[in-house]
């Protein structure tokens, strides 16, 4: 089985439309909110190319990031920054037909600014990192999510003015319910700047850009360039391609996986790419297991 993670939001918006599975809501020809349905148990993983505040309105989604997991059970949300994979498990409410039902937004860095400035909100100075907590959904959250689902019946009729102004409700909602959580998401536009190593030795094996790692370490990109050479004394896709090689080799000893999982597992993309690159390093090809 292959080991990929689905890009989100550009893989859902690539999913064919099934009844009762995914749909989505477009502004501008971007996936902006999503809405997961269904009765079959549903796991795998995810890249979040956007901060994602996840609804889970019936049923239990397990999400795991690293050594952490987060249950998020009816009627609860949670915030996830992007740059990130996540793995999940959704499981149906036995006691409602087995339904999952969930609602995803997909918040753009600018899409923030241009609320910050609409609604000449001030952003308070937060210096750690922001912390991934579960939290219920409010009775005015419920309403408004419940407002979106008529939208859902006919996606290709709804203008994308009239999107962009519900996704601002959201977040003007958030402002009237639940302050530290606005906060939380107007600090995602640029993260508190964070230790190199950690940064790196916690994502080398995600399949991110340059930039996205800057994000993370919450640097502009020529900043972070001239700070990992300082800690690493190599340029930054060097070390990334030297560290998921190392990883590959790891993994070869350790288990029996084919050759294509240990490939997506240690960062790479392209099986082929990463037998040419390894053999390269090592003297032998990966398929010839030491």
């Amino acid at each position: 089985m292959s080991m990929k993670h689905l890009k989100a939001p550009t893989g859902l918006a690539q999913l064919p439309t099934i009844p009762f599975k995914n749909k989505s809501l477009k502004i501008n020809d971007s996936l902006a909110i999503a809405s997961s349905e269904h009765t079959f148990h549903s796991t795998g993983s995810m890249y979040l190319e956007e901060h994602m505040l996840l609804f889970v309105l019936d049923g239990v989604n397990t999400l795991t990031h690293g050594r952490k997991i987060y249950v998020v059970r009816k009627n609860e949300m949670i915030l996830l920054r992007k740059a990130t994979i996540w793995q999940y498990d959704k499981e149906g409410n036995n006691k409602n037909n087995n339904v999952y039902d969930s609602m995803m937004f997909f918040l753009k860095d600018e899409f923030l600014k241009d609320f910050v400035k609409m609604a000449n909100i001030k952003i308070a100075q937060i210096n750690e990192p922001v912390t991934t907590i579960i939290k219920p959904i409010g009775e005015y959250l419920l309403a408004y999510i419940n407002s979106l689902k008529p939208y859902f019946k006919n996606t290709e009729s709804i203008d994308s003015g009239l999107l962009r102004l519900k996704t601002m409700e959201l977040l003007y909602d958030l402002a009237l319910t639940d302050d530290n959580l606005l906060q939380q998401i107007l600090q995602l536009k640029q993260p508190p700047k964070t230790d190199i190593t950690s940064v790196m030795e916690q994502n080398y094996m995600n399949h991110l850009s340059l930039s996205e790692f800057a994000y993370l370490s919450g640097r502009s990109l020529s900043s972070f360039k001239r700070d990992f050479m300082s800690v690493y004394n190599a340029p930054p896709s060097l070390w990334i391609r030297n560290r998921r090689l190392e990883k590959g080799k790891e993994l070869l000893i350790s288990t029996s996986l084919s050759i294509t999982d240990i490939c997506h597992l240690a960062g790479f993309e392209n099986a082929t790419h990463f037998s040419r690159i390894f053999k390269e390093k090592y003297g032998y090809s990966p398929s010839k297991r030491k």
